[in-house]
């Protein structure tokens, strides 16, 4: 894949780039805040990259920057993926993200760029065209939404299953990381989809998303 980095950490940015590259992905372009975020995906708009890392804290106010040059991309040429970095689980940007009905997009922890595997899985996933959202935050936005009926509702394990629909999983990877089978995770999928009203829904990201909406409504 062909990725840019967007981080203000040099260190971060140089280590990020250097991994990418022995994972044999391509990094045409590095920078260090959202304006040269931007424009290298700009100057690169006959060939785009496939995925965008960018941190949601940058220069110059450290505030939001990188959150909005993401989203800055995602209007502007929508079949870039944006994979959002954060330093502490911010709700109102993790909300946006999830609820915005678009694949492609994804928001982890950077503790959880230190683990390798989970990192590269989650950049190949928004990189395809899929989602994924940090457990953490998903753990967090779960237990802010306790005391929803609906949610009270499900059983332990459609907890989990929900959980995991949340971060990003499909059902085979659901199945193998619950050792059940994908015939009990379907079942466990359709149970909640009853219990939260969602019938129309329809597609897998769709479906992820429509379900974290209604947690973090």
């Amino acid at each position: 894949m062909r990725v840019i980095l967007a981080e203000d950490s040099t260190l971060l940015r140089e280590g990020l780039a250097r991994l990418l590259v022995e994972e044999g992905h391509q990094v045409p372009a590095a920078v260090g805040d959202g304006d040269a975020l931007v424009a290298a995906v700009e100057a690169l708009a006959d060939a785009l990259p496939d995925v965008v890392v960018v941190d949601v804290r940058m220069p110059p106010t450290h505030t939001d920057e990188g959150l909005r040059a993401a989203l800055t991309i995602r209007e502007r040429w929508p079949s870039v993926g944006v994979l959002v970095l954060s330093q502490y689980v911010e709700k109102s940007y993790a909300t946006e993200l999830i609820t915005s009905g678009q694949d492609g997009v994804g928001y982890l922890l950077k503790d959880r760029v230190m683990r390798v595997e989970e990192f590269l899985d989650a950049l190949n996933r928004v990189g395809t065209g899929g989602v994924a959202f940090d457990p953490d935050m998903i753990r967090q936005l779960l237990a802010r939404t306790t005391h929803t009926d609906p949610l009270s509702k499900l059983t332990n394990r459609e907890r989990e299953v929900l959980a995991m629909m949340a971060e990003g999983h499909n059902n085979l990877g659901i199945a193998s990381r619950l050792f059940i089978s994908q015939s009990a995770v379907e079942k466990h999928i359709n149970s909640i989809f009853d219990k939260f009203s969602l019938f129309q829904e329809t597609g897998y990201s769709r479906r992820i998303l429509a379900v974290v909406h209604y947690l973090t409504n």
